[in-house]
């Protein structure tokens, strides 16, 4: 059985001529790391994964994930898939993983699909989530998965502001430079707004996001939220089609990608 100190090396028989295509879905703590996307000698979430497949399987693998995840950002369900002509059965290959992956890494499934699937193009929805806490003093424990917001924030004028999001938008006000696009609409089908014990959950589901959407999103709802803009300035925001009449950018370590639906 493989555990987090084993030492033993995959058998030459691994690889086989029969090419196979997996899916994972990944869990990663994104403090430690730069954004998924590999990256040169920076440390990202997908050269580590690529480095322990290529170890278990023998050969080169390129992951392709369901997104692109900043800097700082974490996930609970990222989904990728690789290829690879080894004949390991799938519960090997993910205790194998796990137990290589550094800490803050964890593969919770991995199946065999068809080759033709793909992660990004196949996805009809993901679900993000922004994690803020709104109290006078900081959390110690949550410091790096919510954003502390010291001054009082207006709930219910944030909750206003998040209605105009759902359907169909040109989002091009709330999108950061240099994301690759056919076009800027996108279709929110749900954002939801929940708080409890000074913890404030804003969570998204839609077809597609932009580069930095979300967070982008959150800035002007805390900037709604401690009367910066009145609520109604978020539908203006979108209208606009301009990044500069649209809030602040929230912090990368309160975002989560939560699901990938297919």
């Amino acid at each position: 059985m493989w555990t987090r100190h084993s030492r033993r090396q995959w058998p030459t028989c691994a690889v086989t001529g029969s090419e196979r295509t997996f899916k994972l879905i990944i869990e990663y703590d994104g403090t430690a790391y730069h954004g998924w996307q590999r990256q040169g000698s920076l440390p990202t979430v997908q050269a580590a994964i690529e480095r322990v497949i290529a170890v278990m399987t023998q050969e080169p693998v390129t992951l392709i994930g369901s997104g692109r995840t900043d800097s700082g950002v974490h996930a609970l369900g990222q989904v990728a898939s690789f290829r690879s002509r080894t004949r390991l059965a799938c519960s090997a290959l993910m205790q194998g993983m796990n137990a290589l992956l550094p800490e803050d890494i964890v593969i919770h499934s991995c199946t065999e699909v068809p080759p033709s699937f793909h992660p990004r193009h196949d996805a009809i929805s993901k679900t993000y989530r922004y994690n803020l806490y709104n109290g006078p003093v900081r959390k110690a424990v949550c410091r790096q998965y919510a954003w502390h917001i010291h001054r009082p924030l207006d709930i219910e004028a944030m909750q206003q502001g998040l209605a105009w999001v759902v359907g169909t938008h040109d989002f091009k006000a709330f999108e950061s430079t240099g994301s690759p696009r056919v076009h800027t609409f996108r279709t929110i089908y749900r954002a939801e707004m929940t708080e409890e014990n000074g913890f404030v959950r804003i969570e998204f589901t839609g077809n597609g996001f932009l580069r930095c959407m979300v967070r982008n999103l959150v800035g002007t709802l805390v900037e709604i939220g401690l009367h910066r803009y009145p609520a109604s300035e978020m539908h203006r925001m979108i209208a606009s089609r301009d990044r500069k009449q649209a809030g602040v950018a929230a912090p990368a370590h309160g975002l989560f990608l939560v699901q990938v639906q297919y």
